[in-house]
Formats: structure tokens, sequence, C-alpha cells
């Protein structure tokens, strides 16, 4: 059980900052939406669901990438790679699910500021129907969203590669290949750094294992996933552009509070014991869709099952709010670290019900209180 902090920990991916406390922050990363609205003191994005009728596509036609719809599905975990100040890190964990027919999506948080939303889904563009993939989320307080498109295909018995490129100044600008080979994946994003170098260099790469495909197949059967439906026309969205990169939801044109399905989560953390808590020390917040544990026995291998994760600056009471989740069952644990050594260990503090269940439903909002007051023996 001790080195149970040690599997969450994402390295010097971002410097934690700070974790949301009650109430709606107006950090311009959290608050995508002009009408996030306060429920009971914990922020609510609302998700108003406009994706919900999708174009039939006839069976028929070519959709540029289609296949790889039907790969991403599942939890994903692997190290990343990165010459740039972000740094690499041992560990990202993915949960790619369908949130329709034709689109299926992740993301991770690491404080209130730090966020990323990835997702893949069909669009029609250049007069044809192609794979988009939309990848962004807050940095630092910043809002960046980006939109590649699908320009290279090539599948064999022994592997499936995609490549993914800005639908205006296309790969001379940045470019992102996905590589499958058996249950591992490959994601590389090259870029010219904003036009400041003359040809794109790597910026990041992942490689990672598949390691669960039941917490997703719930969505799969909901949607019969996949399917070729029409889920946004972007025929038209980047005239006039230099790239396709968008820095406000206003500019968006497919922002997170009108992707389909996805619900809320808040979490709010008590601790009772210590009866004195240290704000520089963290809190790890570790939501699974397979219990952590059999009575007191720690199940390791339950961590693939990994959905969201995050730290928190450690307080009395914290509130967290996880949205654009998906619908499902899952489990939370929480852990003050009273050593800062980011490791599970003898004198640390947690919930004494393990693994608190819950459940989000279908643009739900659900709330979990997990009280923090049993000291690890």
């Amino acid at each position: 059980m001790k080195n149970l902090l040690y599997f969450l920990i994402l390295g010097s991916l971002i410097t934690f900052t700070s974790c949301k406390k009650k109430g709606c922050t107006d950090d311009a990363a959290t608050n995508y939406e002009a009408d996030a609205k306060k429920d009971n003191g914990s922020c609510v994005y609302p998700n108003t669901n406009t994706n919900s009728g999708l174009q039939p596509i006839s069976s028929s036609s070519n959709v540029e990438g289609y296949t790889i719809l039907a790969k991403l599905p599942g939890i994903w975990n692997g190290p990343v790679t990165s010459p740039t100040p972000l740094g690499s890190f041992p560990e990202w964990i993915v949960d790619f699910r369908p949130i329709s027919g034709a689109q299926i999506s992740a993301k991770n948080e690491l404080d209130s500021i730090n966020d990323i939303f990835m997702s893949f889904f069909i669009v029609k563009y250049d007069n044809a129907y192609k794979v988009a993939f939309r990848n962004g989320g807050g940095f630092a307080g910043s809002v960046r969203n980006s939109y590649m498109i699908i320009d290279s295909v090539s599948e064999n018995a022994s592997q499936s590669f995609y490549r993914f490129s800005d639908p205006i100044s296309g790969g001379n600008r940045v470019y992102t290949n996905v590589i499958f080979k058996q249950d591992s994946i490959i994601m590389t994003t090259y870029t010219n750094q904003f036009n400041t170098l003359s040809q794109p260099v790597i910026h990041m790469e992942w490689r990672a294992n598949l390691r669960d495909q039941i917490s997703t197949q719930d969505a799969i059967n909901t949607f019969n996933y996949p399917q070729k439906q029409l889920v946004k026309d972007l025929s038209t969205t980047f005239n006039g552009l230099t790239d396709a990169v968008f820095y406000s939801a206003a500019a968006d044109p497919y922002p997170e509070s009108q992707q389909p399905y996805l619900g809320n989560t808040t979490v709010s953390i008590s601790v009772t014991n210590p009866a004195v808590v240290d704000p520089s020390k963290k809190i790890a917040l570790i939501i699974t869709t397979q219990p952590l544990f059999t009575g007191f026995v720690f199940n390791p291998a339950n961590l693939d099952t990994r959905s969201r994760y995050v730290f928190v600056d450690a307080a009395s009471n914290v509130d967290f709010n996880f949205n654009y989740m998906h619908p499902g069952n899952y489990y939370i644990n929480a852990i003050y670290d009273v050593n800062g050594d980011f490791s599970f260990t003898t004198g640390d503090y947690m919930n004494a019900s393990f693994d608190i269940p819950f459940t989000l439903t279908e643009l739900g909002n659900s709330n979990v209180n997990v009280p923090i007051s049993f000291q690890i023996p």
C-alpha cells in the first residue's frame, strides 16, 4: 500500500498551484463558460448538450480516419517525454470513452487552473468526412484549444498510423501522429512553437498501454459506438483565420459546454484527523471504476481503473469539481500526505470508509463527501 501515491504522481508536468475552494473561481482556465453557476456553494459547469441530434452518414460513405474511433476506448497509462519546460513524467492516465456514436473524449486535471480535454469526432471539412482531434484546456490561468484534422492514414496487420494537422497551416505549424500496436498507443505532437521555428520539432510523446476496457463498455453499448454520424460541420469554421487555435469559449467552435453526455462531480473533503492541517501539504483524490480495497487489503491491480485524479492544497475543508466527466459507477479515496513525500506511508491520513462509492448519470451532477480521519498505522 505504501506506494499508492507514487503511482499517482504526474512528475513535473505543471507546478502545483491551487485547489478549487468552495464557490466558483474567476480563473479563465476553470470558468470556461460565462454561465458557470454556484449550486450550494460548489462550482457547476453546465452542459448545454447541443450535440444531441447527430446527422447520419451513409454507411457506404468514406470517413477518413474512421477506424481510430474503435481503437481509442479504454483507460490508457504510460510515460510522457517532452523537451519543453513542462518536462517529462513517468505516468499519464487517460480514460477515453464514447460521448456519442461518433465522438470519444477524456479529461485530466492537476488543480483548478491546469487541465486538458481531448476529443476525437467526425466532422465535415474540405468537402469530405474526416475525423478531427480537439486538444486543449486550461494552462496556468489561460485557455487554449486547438483543432487538427486527419490528413494521413496507414493501416496494416501489425499497426495503424493516423496523422492530424492544423487545417489552415497544415503540418508546417503543428501535427500529431497516433500509432496503435496491439494494446499500445504512441501519440507524438510536433510544433514550430507558434511560428518561431522554420519547421516543427517534437513537443511531447506519450507511450501508453491499454489497462482497462470494462469501464467504457456501458458507453459503447449506449451509443452502439462507433457510428458514421456527423458531429460538426467545419467547412467554413476556419475561414479568415491563420490557425485553428482558440483562446476563449466564446470563440471556440465546439466548447466543452457543448460536449454531450458528460456530467460533473463535486467532491467535498473534510479533515477531522489530524486536528491541525498543514496548508503546505497535498491531498490526493483518486477516482477509480473498481474498488482499491477488499476490507483493509489493498488491491494494487485495480489502480489500472483510475479514471480521474488530482492533487489539491491541504485544508480542513476543500471542494473540488471534476467537470465534463463520464457517466458511470465510481469509487473515491482521498489521502492527506503528511510528510510530503508523495508516498502512501505510515502516518498519512485517509478516509476511514475505504472506496466511497458514487454514481454519475448522463448530464448529471453528483456530490460526494469524503471525510479524512483514519491514520495509516
